[in-house]
């Protein structure tokens, strides 16, 4: 039985037609309402069950008043079957505007903290112009979507819901719709749990000496690679490893992928050398430093074809009986070859060696030889290299202003799916860099005319398509998805890499122009990608989570890699925005770049680790895991915690973050925000 708006007072009428609600079994809530200031009011509504209630789902449905032509959730649900479990609550909020009025629900944070016996879930219904505040068991379907389950049971007792619902009429709020909703969530969580030392974990240099010693000591035999190029000697970490390589492992090992080392825009080497580098320099390690300066020897060795170049290097593989157990093993680097990542369209998940080169990960790659030149050693030959690279880029771009995203291995021609895509943005930053050390004018034109064909196509209709968003592991929409909404939720499949590829080259474009215009626009795709950030810990996760990120609206993790890759950036719009929220939320990204690794500072964690894994001990130490919850759950009992480590997307990485934001800012900048280097 559902009841209508009468109870709900105090909501302008503009704004909203009906709220409609569930009743609790038979049992009618008790409404409070507080007026929190001009744009927000607070609902709660509690309901008194006398005896047991088995009820599969209660909702609460805000209808508008007005048809928006804005939709944001923080998660896809594309059926009427499919909900946003609280799983996903990062930043959780639902917002809708048209060209006058703006809506946000958002969930009371402080009632779901305190625990609560079904889950709760969100539903944003863009055809049928409603957002739902719900509760109901879950189930996932695909990789990672949620649908109700049947099974829900409240205990006699007292049941609580309670939200918030904001409204705005000023222009600005439709030009960034997600600013107020940040502010009110850091305002009331996020900032207080930072200014507590949230996330809570030990001093950084603490973790950069865990991750040097077990990719250097005490996992170095699967760590490690070294070998002789042409020549050179050369070396970094493995792309990956797992738990059976660990020392203490009781089984067998195994190789869960191909022997290789990766210059990708996820998995790169030559960017965690950097943060080697810069360590051992700090510490007078001289072996680190040789370690660091052989891995961008590794980069320099890919050999280039009129500016095209190969970012994998592998191994041939084989299939070996032991003890009765088939394993994967290498053939060593004898055995080597040069291929790209094959986390693409052209063969998803297939041959390394036969993958189709990626412009993507080749202005990543020379962007950080760039950096490299400028910050660490100039070496010419990383200018050289990157200007090869240039020259061939620019003959690639659209008539539009677009870069392609894939090459034909073969004929080096462009295959025709995302040629229109932010991956163009990592270019643009790429471009401009290279215009800031040699001043010639052809970067500068062409990059800016990307930036153009970026603001007009991609970033006021959210469609942030790479290639994470449908060839790593979530396949969603793989097929027929590609380049079109969502009907339900009026949102496009989203992965939040594309908005901070997009919110560098603005920040880019920004410092070579002077142009505040690109400063503004992107602030709005910060906000938008910090919509992923967890901005409060839920008692549902069972290790700390405030300032790391998801990855998409169509996955599961928490604490992702990828807020050490994100943190400066954020640190960076705060100074020039001189706003704190953001450089308060950069820091949390770096101290959360390292909670998933297993060792003592880390109780909460290690103890999931170990829960997981129970031959884990010292000589595990500085293992981490690239996220947690991944597949959309997570327990007490470890349910969560994964079973790899890349170094190159997780310690080696938040390691580099560390020491590149130290080198930038400096020590007094971050203990002045309360960071425990």
């Amino acid at each position: 039985m559902k009841q209508q708006q009468g109870a709900l007072l105090d909501i302008p009428d503009h704004y909203i037609n009906q709220v409609t609600f569930d009743l609790l079994g038979m049992n009618a809530p008790i409404i409070e309402r507080s007026l929190l200031d001009k744009n927000t009011i607070h609902y709660t509504l509690t309901f008194k069950c006398q005896d047991e209630v088995r009820q599969d789902d209660w909702q609460l449905n805000v209808f508008p008043s007005f048809q928006p032509n804005f939709h944001w959730s923080p998660h896809l649900t594309p059926t009427d079957r499919h909900i946003i479990d609280q799983h996903c609550f990062r930043s959780p909020a639902l917002i809708v505007h048209d060209n006058q009025l703006l809506l946000v629900l958002i969930p009371d944070l402080n009632i779901l903290s305190e625990g609560n016996a079904v889950r709760w879930y969100m539903d944003l219904n863009a055809e049928h112009n409603y957002l739902t505040l719900g509760m109901s068991n879950a189930q996932v379907t695909d990789h990672v979507l949620f649908e109700r389950a049947p099974g829900a049971v409240y205990p006699p007792g007292q049941v609580k819901v309670g939200f918030y619902l904001m409204t705005f009429e000023h222009e600005s709020m439709m030009l960034n719709p997600w600013r107020p909703v940040l502010d009110f969530l850091w305002s009331n969580w996020g900032g207080s749990l930072f200014h507590q030392g949230a996330p809570m974990i030990g001093p950084l240099e603490h973790y950069v000496e865990h991750t040097y010693q077990w990719a250097f000591d005490y996992w170095k035999a699967s760590v490690w690679q070294e070998f002789e190029l042409a020549g050179k000697k050369v070396g970094a970490p493995a792309f990956i490893v797992d738990i059976t390589q660990s020392p203490n492992y009781p089984g067998i090992p195994s190789e869960r992928e191909e022997r290789s080392i990766w210059n990708q825009a996820w998995f790169s080497s030559l960017r965690s050398a950097q943060g080697l580098y810069r360590y051992g320099k700090n510490v007078g390690d001289g072996d680190l430093v040789r370690r660091a300066r052989m891995t961008m020897e590794l980069a320099l060795s890919a050999p280039q074809s009129d500016g095209i170049f190969p970012t994998v290097i592998g191994t041939q593989m084989e299939k070996l009986t032991i003890d009765g157990q088939l394993v994967n093993r290498s053939k060593g680097w004898d055995s080597y070859y040069w291929g790209n990542s094959n986390r693409n369209p052209i063969d998803p998940w297939g041959s390394l060696e036969d993958a189709p080169y990626h412009i993507l990960d080749m202005s990543w790659t020379t962007l950080l030889m760039l950096r490299w030149y400028e910050e660490l050693e100039q070496d010419d030959r990383l200018l050289t290299y990157a200007t090869a690279y240039a020259e061939r880029l620019l003959s690639l771009q659209t008539e539009k202003g677009y870069f392609p995203a894939w090459l034909n291995k073969q004929t080096l021609a462009p295959y025709d799916i995302l040629t229109e895509s932010p991956e163009t943005s990592l270019s643009i930053t790429f471009l401009l860099k290279l215009y800031e050390i040699n001043k010639s004018p052809q970067y500068y034109e062409a990059a800016l005319r990307a930036m153009s064909i970026v603001l007009e196509d991609i970033v006021p209709s959210g469609r942030w398509e790479d290639f994470e968003t449908y060839w790593s592991c979530c396949s969603y929409g793989r097929i027929d998805l590609i380049g079109h909404k969502v009907k339900r939720n009026n949102m496009y499949k989203q992965c939040n890499f594309s908005m901070f590829w997009t919110a560098e080259a603005l920040m880019q474009c920004y410092k070579v122009t002077q142009d505040v215009n690109y400063l503004k626009v992107g602030e709005r795709c910060m906000d938008e990608l910090l919509m992923t950030q967890a901005s409060w810990q839920p008692p549902f996760i069972y290790v700390e989570t405030l300032g790391g990120f998801g990855v998409m609206n169509c996955d599961g993790e928490w604490n992702d890699a990828r807020q050490s890759l994100f943190a400066e950036l954020i640190i960076q719009y705060g100074v020039e925005l001189d706003q704190t929220e953001y450089i308060e939320r950069g820091l949390a990204a770096l101290r959360a770049s390292f909670v998933m690794m297993y060792c003592p500072e880390n109780d909460k964690t290690k103890e999931q680790w170990e829960k997981a894994h129970p031959f884990f001990n010292e000589q595990d130490y500085g293992f981490m895991m690239e996220n947690y919850g991944h597949g959309g759950e997570a327990s007490a009992d470890g349910l969560g915690m994964g079973t790899f480590t890349i170094y190159d997307w997780g310690n080696g990485a938040a390691a580099e973050a560390y020491s590149r934001i130290k080198a930038h800012y400096g020590e007094d900048f971050l203990r002045s925000f309360g960071v425990n280097l």
